[in-house]
């Protein structure tokens, strides 16, 4: 079970925080990212300069995730100390990648120089050591605090009591698990109203969907939080670009769990590179004469495909390859449900659907699977759209793709979260030379930036949540992913240092933290592709204008 050992206080000794000065100097490190990137622009872009859109790409994320913090520092002493370190953190974070590459970023040495009296005052380790047990509020409303206690109550009580089993066995999902996140509606929290879920519109879902995500991951990444994202995903689908009968049809499904869906897009040879992908879906007729597609190829890492009752798959329904993305279409794919590592299907006109399990260090329970699909029949109106949806596959996925980016930092700070209170726990009962770990400085300056880090991820979060509310937030969800990720690969290490030897020890919760969170970086958009082709790209666009 996890345990919130920390406690609330306002640090002692702490400096007072400054933030006129914090946000004067994240508007400086946002100028010096935007001149890099102009010095991109001009130079050839991100696919010349990799290594410079990259680190652009990341330092816009750091920038934007402590922009968002500005506004929590406002609530209080102990918010505005937090906000203070964590800017510190950042500034650290833009001088490293940006140290030795001035010229490549076109700015002149030292251009951090005027932030160097904050980051002395707000790196201090005697100040950072302070923040260690102190837990910043979240600054919830009621109706999101009732969301926070629902589900962190049911990850406590149903899902960590089965995380370690499922972890060291890589058994299945629990089907109590499934059953219980019904009957709370989890899957339901994105499907409008009038079809049966609890989507009223506006950012309240977003904020709903992402409070949700990430006290389930808390207990478990591999049966909590990643559970509602591929509904999810589905459900943004059909909302964007299905038929008033697909809706009525799917949408209802979706919202009680009745249908649980994996999403099949990457291939063996195409993985965020989807404008290339090769599986085809070609009009036919079955046995009966019932008019559809006939859909070949193989798709790979779709996570919980033995499972799911549905795919969600995208496939080439032109063959006119030089069509790219324009090419692409979104179907429902009906299958049987199967059970633990492998399946295979057969159709009664021959169609064959067979998955091989792709054994992972982590993030086991949903199983990931290499699918091969042979001449597998579905009806026209399980093309999203329809007619009207050919060629629109990969938009339709987008629009559920970008919210994913969303839950999955949200995911991260649920196992960041998890892997600070374990960090916490442990310290203040290990004792090393007679003292608690918990006693010594660098322990606590360890502890202080976990807590900074994972706070300013935290409402990072929530305000991208607000902005897709409100239809913009885009660029926002590929940052919050970028920066968010990388993140928790530290936090978690961080934890299992504390934990020295017992850290590496697979009885101990936080080696399984540790290989979950590597993931994180690499689904929903691999680390590297999202920087280059989604962020980078994005800023040095919006430069030109």
């Amino acid at each position: 079970m996890l345990t919130s050992v920390y406690r609330m206080a306002t640090p002692k000794s702490s400096p007072t925080p400054d933030l006129t000065r914090a946000a004067e100097v994240t508007e400086l490190a946002r100028q010096i990212v935007g001149n890099g990137v102009r010095t991109l622009a001009s130079q050839g872009g991100p696919d010349v300069h990799q290594v410079l859109a990259y680190d652009l790409a990341h330092s816009a994320a750091a920038v934007e995730t402590a922009r968002s913090l500005i506004d929590y520092g406002s609530k209080g002493n102990t918010e505005a100390l937090i906000t203070c370190a964590f800017v510190a953190d950042m500034l650290q974070e833009v001088s490293t990648r940006l140290l030795g590459r001035e010229d490549m970023w076109g700015v002149e040495k030292n251009p951090l120089a005027p932030a160097h009296a904050f980051m002395t005052t707000f790196r201090e380790p005697e100040f950072l050591a302070s923040l260690a047990f102190v837990a910043g509020p979240r600054h919830l409303e009621d109706e999101f605090e009732m969301v926070q206690d629902t589900f962190r109550s049911f990850a406590t009580k149903v899902i960590a009591p089965h995380a370690e089993h499922v972890h060291r066995h890589n058994a299945d999902v629990p089907e109590e698990i499934i059953s219980g996140l019904a009957e709370l509606g989890a899957f339901g929290l994105s499907v409008p109203s009038e079809y049966g879920g609890f989507s009223e519109g506006g950012d309240g879902e977003y904020m709903a969907n992402c409070i949700a995500t990430e006290e389930l991951s808390r207990a478990s990444l591999g049966i909590g939080g990643s559970l509602i994202t591929r509904p999810e995903i589905l459900t943004r689908a059909l909302v964007n670009g299905g038929t008033e009968a697909q809706k009525q049809e799917w949408l209802p499904k979706l919202a009680t769990a009745e249908v649980m869906a994996a999403v099949a897009v990457t291939e063996p040879d195409y993985g965020s590179d989807v404008a290339n992908l090769t599986t085809m879906a070609v009009k036919g007729t079955n046995e009966a004469g019932v008019e559809g597609y006939v859909i070949n190829g193989v798709k790979t890492w779709c996570t919980f495909a033995a499972r799911a009752n549905v795919l969600m798959l995208l496939a080439r329904t032109d063959p006119d390859r030089s069509k790219t993305h324009r090419g692409l279409s979104l179907f429902i794919v009906p299958k049987p449900q199967g059970e633990a590592h492998g399946f295979m299907f057969k159709q009664p006109g021959g169609g064959k659907m067979e998955g091989r399990p792709i054994d992972t260090i982590g993030y086991r329970g949903m199983h990931s699977y290499e699918i091969a699909i042979e001449n597998w029949f579905v009806p026209a109106d399980h093309l999203i759209g329809e007619e009207s949806g050919l060629g629109k596959g990969f938009y339709y996925q987008m629009s559920g793709f970008e919210n994913g980016r969303l839950q999955t930092a949200a995911r991260a700070v649920g196992l960041m979260q998890a892997a600070y209170e374990l960090a916490v726990d442990y310290s203040n009962n290990r004792k090393v030379f007679g003292s608690n770990i918990s006693e010594y400085q660098l322990t606590q300056v360890k502890l202080g930036r976990m807590a900074a880090v994972i706070q300013a991820s935290r409402q990072f979060s929530y305000a991208v949540a607000k902005l897709m509310g409100q239809g913009k937030g885009q660029m926002e969800a590929s940052m919050v992913k970028a920066y968010v990720c990388k993140a928790a690969e530290w936090v978690t290490r961080e934890s299992m240092q504390i934990h020295g030897g017992f850290g590496y020890a697979e009885e101990y919760t936080i080696s399984r933290l540790f290989v979950d969170a590597r993931v994180l970086s690499i689904f929903e958009g691999v680390d590297e592709t999202l920087c280059l082709k989604v962020i980078a790209r994005r800023l040095v666009e919006d430069a030109a204008k």
